[in-house]
């Protein structure tokens, strides 16, 4: 064991006894890259919301969710490592982590971000062939994303992607999700920062030709359909799985595949 220093996605200097043998990882996404990594012994600690693998959920002990983090369940894991996100994780929570272990943080708004943390991560845990294969991987999958195999034309079909309810709220300019919505050829409905709060008027006013309703952070379910058929009409409306637009890990390989089912779907 030998002390390194990395440095995050916010550009701070993270130091570590190399390689750690007891990780806690805050964020979904990232706990399910750590395990495809081969991570299974040194993950100490996860949240509530990590779900993936089912398996691996079920046996590792939960550290509260991202955004209320049990720091005492925390602090008795000792962990050598903490891995987290600038957006997922609150930001007083994660400072005063930083007192007391070393805290790696990502900072993602587009799938080159994405990438960037995967080969980084590797780099953390002492698993760069792997974390270098499956970014490699990634690449090559958007890459090669074929859009005259597609049943019809995305280019400049305007879609509102609703991730909340009451108030509703969209993902658009600056996050993960826009950024994805752009490589397949779509164009965000709302010109906006964020993820705005929206009013029914607004979109109706906005018209967009395609809605998503995803599948989380907000339960979205086919009931919902409805009542946005009200207000768009002309729409085609579809509830779409939240973890395929904004999970940033080792799910993205599973990604275009899903892209494309679910634009042959489409009656535009």
């Amino acid at each position: 064991m030998q002390n390194r220093t990395f440095t995050d996605q916010m550009n701070r200097q993270v130091s570590i006894s190399y390689p750690p043998v007891r990780i806690i990882s805050l964020v979904p996404s990232q706990s399910e890259l750590l395990f495809y990594l081969g991570l299974d012994k040194e993950i100490v600690g996860i949240t509530k919301f990590c779900i993936h693998p089912a398996e691996k959920f079920k046996t590792v002990s939960k550290v509260g969710g991202t955004k209320k983090l049990n720091l005492e369940m925390i602090s008795k894991l000792k962990p050598d490592l903490v891995i987290g996100n600038k957006e997922e994780n609150d930001q007083a929570q994660i400072e005063e982590l930083i007192k007391e272990f070393p805290v790696w943080m990502s900072d993602i708004y587009t799938l080159d971000d994405a990438l960037d943390m995967i080969v980084r991560t590797g780099k953390l845990v002492n698993k760069s062939a792997e974390s270098e294969n499956l970014a490699s991987g990634i690449r090559s999958q958007f890459d090669e994303f074929n859009f005259n195999q597609l049943s019809v034309s995305t280019k400049s079909v305007r879609v509102a992607y609703f991730i909340w309810k009451d108030p509703y709220m969209v993902a658009a300019s600056g996050t993960f999700i826009n950024d994805i919505l752009h490589r397949l050829g779509f164009e965000n409905a709302f010109d906006l920062k964020r993820y705005p709060e929206i009013k029914i008027s607004d979109l109706a006013y906005s018209n967009p030709d395609v809605i998503f309703l995803s599948s989380e952070p907000y339960p979205f379910k086919d009931k919902h359909i409805k009542e946005f058929r009200e207000i768009c009409p002309q729409a085609e409306i579809r509830i779409v799985d939240g973890e395929m637009f904004s999970w940033y890990g080792s799910r993205l390989l599973q990604a275009t595949s899903y892209y494309k089912n679910l634009i042959n779907e489409f009656k535009l």
